[in-house]
């Protein structure tokens, strides 16, 4: 349907001055978000649609929702910082993280990319087969260069040295040129197994090494450090949102 107040044009008057009409930044806003490859699964998720069950983690995700919001509004910040949500599966770091992208995309005009971590990984390593046209920097180029990346499920690959050498030269790139990156993990936010200051106390290095993975497992300590320059961290708790509602529709 044309557009009543530019006829089509593109721009509208403000008094003496023209500027872009709506219609057109609309326009733009929605073909900027199809780019984003922001899976089906999560189109409908947005920082106001965020629900706050009440309970005993009721304190936690309502003060995750303002970092969320808070973040928004104060975007760019400096050194673009991003966001690190942290938390149990299911909890809506992944929501938040989506909600955070499509409002910047809407409100900002930023080039937004989504990428789950394995699948980003999967694609690279499908570059390196003779019989496929994309290039590793095919897939590295729009993640190096997107202003806001949401790397969904970080360290959710079980680490080798070509997994940590592509991780460090995504987030270090990134990193140096100032881009805004949003990260999820499922993780605890702690140090590998092993690292300094476990001491000489071969019980507790023991129970260490038996405890559940980490995120300085996964990544190493020291793209873990970097994390921390990079994002505001977001600790998330809660129920399993998936198995809690999947669980009630077969009652």
């Amino acid at each position: 349907m044309p557009c009543t107040i530019c006829n089509e044009t593109g721009w509208k008057s403000l008094g003496t001055r023209v500027t872009r009409c709506d219609c057109r930044q609309q326009s733009r806003a929605d073909s900027l978000l199809a780019q984003a490859r922001i899976p089906r699964r999560y189109e409908h998720c947005e920082v106001s649609n965020f629900d706050i069950l009440p309970g005993k983690f009721e304190a936690a995700m309502h003060r995750a929702k303002l970092m969320a919001g808070r973040f928004v509004e104060e975007f760019p910040l400096d050194r673009n910082q991003g966001l690190l949500f942290v938390g149990p599966i299911g909890c809506g770091k992944t929501h938040l993280a989506v909600g955070v992208l499509k409002e910047l995309v809407r409100s900002r005009g930023v080039h937004g990319l989504f990428y789950d971590y394995r699948e980003l990984l999967k694609e690279i390593q499908n570059s390196y087969n003779p019989e496929v046209q994309t290039t590793e920097m095919d897939v590295l180029r729009p993640v190096m260069q997107a202003d806001v990346l949401v790397l969904d499920e970080l360290g959710a690959v079980k680490p080798s040295e070509w997994v940590w050498d592509t991780v460090s030269h995504i987030l270090n790139t990134r990193y140096n040129e100032q881009r805004t990156t949003i990260i999820t993990t499922n993780l605890a936010d702690e140090p590998p197994a092993g690292a300094s200051g476990d001491g000489a106390d071969s019980a507790v290095a023991a129970r260490r090494a038996a405890r559940e993975a980490t995120l300085g497992d996964r990544i190493t300590e020291r793209m873990r450090s970097r994390l921390h320059e990079m994002c505001r961290k977001v600790e998330m708790q809660g129920e399993d949102f998936r198995q809690k509602y999947r669980s009630a529709s077969f009652r």
